[in-house]
């Protein structure tokens, strides 16, 4: 089985670590435009458990939460960029506002959230408490954003004539 698991097969990769005893890391995101700052996190999430677990945004999701012209890079390349990371061991795509649903799916004992978000407004913080989960926010990386980084990549460019190179 890959680190990119179906939604139908993940009870079986959950049930897996659970008769190992492991202690599962969650977290979940856009992870649009994969930067130092989720590559900081991801490894932050990975060292609170024995295993990670990531829930990524569809597209369709992606579009819901940050608007219509986004995610800038497909469902798969983005599954396919985090499953390559150290620090990942599955990614599971899913369509749904929030990650209630796989949260359900993995009762993970760790929900992590990136700095940048007041664990007093996680939306899935019920369901995480309800299966005995805790939540921890990670050390927050600033000015680490693909806002950001969409914002000077559209300013460098802006002034620039077709066909001057940069």
């Amino acid at each position: 089985m890959g680190r990119i698991v179906e939604l139908a097969n993940l009870p079986a990769v959950v049930d897996a670590h659970r008769e190992r005893k492991d202690r599962i890391a969650f977290t979940n995101g856009c992870f649009d435009l994969l930067h130092i700052g989720h590559v900081r996190y991801l490894k932050e999430a990975r060292s609170l458990g024995d295993v990670l677990f990531v829930g990524l945004n569809s597209d369709e999701s992606v579009r819901t939460l940050k608007g219509p012209n986004r995610p800038l890079i497909p469902e798969d390349e983005r599954a396919e960029m985090l499953a390559s990371l150290g620090a990942v061991d599955y990614v599971i795509v899913f369509g749904e506002r929030t990650a209630d649903t796989l949260i359900e799916m993995v009762r993970p004992d760790i929900y992590v959230k990136g700095g940048d978000v007041d664990p007093a407004l996680v939306p899935e913080a019920p369901t995480v408490r309800r299966h005995g989960g805790a939540i921890v926010t990670t050390a927050k990386v600033e000015a680490h954003s693909t806002s950001n980084i969409v914002e000077r990549v559209l300013s460098v460019y802006a002034t620039q004539t077709p066909g001057q190179k940069r």
